[in-house]
């Protein structure tokens, strides 16, 4: 049944499940307020949501020819979709003032990710910075109508989903720990009727949508697992709505932003504009991108960025993807080694059509998919096909500084043409004694003159090649099938979850 998710998950860009995530909600809502489950018409909630649409697409359209910034369509209409979802329905043309409120809200939040975007990376979450902002100025606020019990069922299972797409369970579960605690310590000491707050925390507050969809928001999320416990204790403290400072009641939309200032402060703090400078094809269907960056970046060996490419008539996946750097820190240039097929997206057919010296975006650099400090901990690392690509950006590392480790690489693959960056491998064995075992799985197209293994990275080939496992820390990377495969036999053979690391395969995403 997790594996039926999963698989139908990794069909659809996380944007594109957010959009439809947030559509259905407003779906939802209007079947309940035509019931009379809520308090407004279907009417108003379809007025207020058309002119919320199109309010931030004309506003957005102004700012990003004004700027002249590529832009991600989808991510306009989600911010018009969680507007809609935290302000009232409003009547249509009956009150000018809300008709300003809808107005300005819209406009702050597309002028929030060009204004307030420092060396071209967010800083605030635009819906909740566009509503704060109008709470402090115009006296008109968000309700956070959407965290009403009839729409439970519906935040809820499409929340879920929306999180394992991202895996940010953990962000999500320390958020509700911490929102608890502090909301439930509050009432103890009002002498609140303590099951009574906990029935309202979770049935009729936005709590449950504001952990799936605003705290999780990728742009303004810390880079690493520890930065982002550490963010989302500080947001769930915050969103106490107990807690005060004078007359000044904490919201929602005030804990997000207190989140992103310390997002901002712990996380790289630029976009970068890179030029290509060189397309190589290294394999069949798999190129090598080598872009010269604007600017120097630090990086750690394994982490991923998203990429932005501007192009016409892009399709449902949008023109955002996320990407493992394949080069080492220490290179001048960045190196992406992308995969495509015969029926790509338009951006990756934008992408392989790149000519000398045109222009990308890079930004969010992020990701836990690194080498241990302790340079004396023995680890395997486990890739298949394009998976390949966070283990060159190690490897080469190691040799730029001359670096021994105690590595063996499984390096899997159908066929022999299909093996890339086997230079820097073999060099890596010759140089630092790290050993590659390849193996080929399409046991029928096994050429004569192969020396290496045939079949799956299984007990027995791991047996052989790595006597001492068991005192092993394991790197794996690569599709999501095979990841699970390598992981459930690690688990069988007794290795404990914190000694396995699966890449976030950020293509799927």
């Amino acid at each position: 049944m997790i594996k039926s998710i999963d698989r139908l998950l990794d069909r659809v860009t996380m944007y594109r499940l957010i959009l439809y995530y947030l559509l259905v909600l407003l779906g939802a809502a209007g079947v309940m307020s035509a019931l009379g489950m809520l308090a407004f018409s279907p009417i108003s909630l379809l007025f207020t949501t058309a002119f919320l649409f199109a309010a931030c697409w004309v506003t957005n359209t102004i700012f990003a020819m004004t700027f002249a910034a590529p832009t991600n369509t989808e991510s306009v209409y989600i911010t018009a979709l969680i507007l809609a979802l935290i302000i009232t329905p409003i009547t249509p043309l009956k009150s000018m003032p809300d008709m300003y409120f809808l107005l300005w809200v819209s406009v702050l939040a597309m002028a929030s990710k060009f204004i307030l975007a420092i060396n071209r990376k967010h800083l605030f979450n635009p819906a909740a910075l566009a509503v704060a902002i109008t709470a402090l100025t115009i006296d008109q606020a968000a309700t956070w109508w959407v965290g009403t019990l009839p729409m439970l069922p519906f935040v809820l299972l499409g929340g879920l989903l929306l999180v394992r797409k991202i895996r940010r369970f953990g962000l999500l579960f320390v958020f509700l720990f911490a929102s608890l605690v502090t909301i439930m310590g509050f009432s103890a000491l009002q002498h609140d009727n303590l099951l009574t707050t906990l029935q309202l925390t979770f049935l009729s507050s936005p709590l449950l949508f504001f952990g799936f969809v605003i705290l999780t928001e990728p742009l303004t999320t810390p880079p690493t697992r520890p930065l982002q416990m550490i963010y989302g204790a500080i947001v769930g403290v915050f969103f106490a709505p107990q807690l005060h400072f004078g007359s000044l009641y904490f919201t929602p939309e005030l804990a997000i932003l207190i989140g992103n200032v310390f997002s901002y402060l712990v996380s790289p703090k630029a976009k970068i504009v890179l030029k290509l400078k060189e397309k190589v094809q290294i394999a069949p269907d798999i190129y090598d991108f080598i872009f010269t960056p604007s600017k120097k970046l630090a990086f750690a060996p394994g982490q991923y960025m998203e990429w932005t490419l501007g192009h016409d008539y892009p399709d449902s996946r949008g023109n955002r993807r996320y990407f493992t750097l394949a080069s080492s820190p220490n290179e001048d240039n960045l190196r992406l080694g992308v995969k495509f097929y015969n029926q790509s997206s338009s951006y990756k057919r934008s992408m392989l059509a790149m000519e000398k010296d045109s222009e990308i975006v890079a930004g969010q650099l992020a990701g836990d998919f690194v080498l241990p400090r302790g340079i004396n901990q023995k680890c395997v690392l486990i890739a298949g096909g394009i998976g390949v690509t966070p283990f060159r950006s190690m490897i080469q590392h190691l040799l730029d500084i001359n670096q021994r480790r105690d590595l063996v690489i499984f390096y899997i693959n159908r066929h022999e043409d299909e093996i890339v960056y086997k230079d820097v491998f073999d060099k890596a064995r010759q140089k630092l004694g790290i050993k590659t075992v390849y193996t080929l799985t399409d046991a029928s197209q096994v050429p004569p003159t192969w020396k290496g293994k045939v079949g799956y990275v299984d007990k027995r080939m791991l047996r052989e090649n790595v006597p001492d496992y068991g005192k092993c820390l394991f790197y794996v990377s690569g599709p999501n099938a095979m990841v699970t495969s390598v992981q459930d036999m690690l688990l069988s053979l007794g290795i404990s979850r914190d000694h396995i690391k699966t890449d976030f395969f950020p293509g799927l995403v």
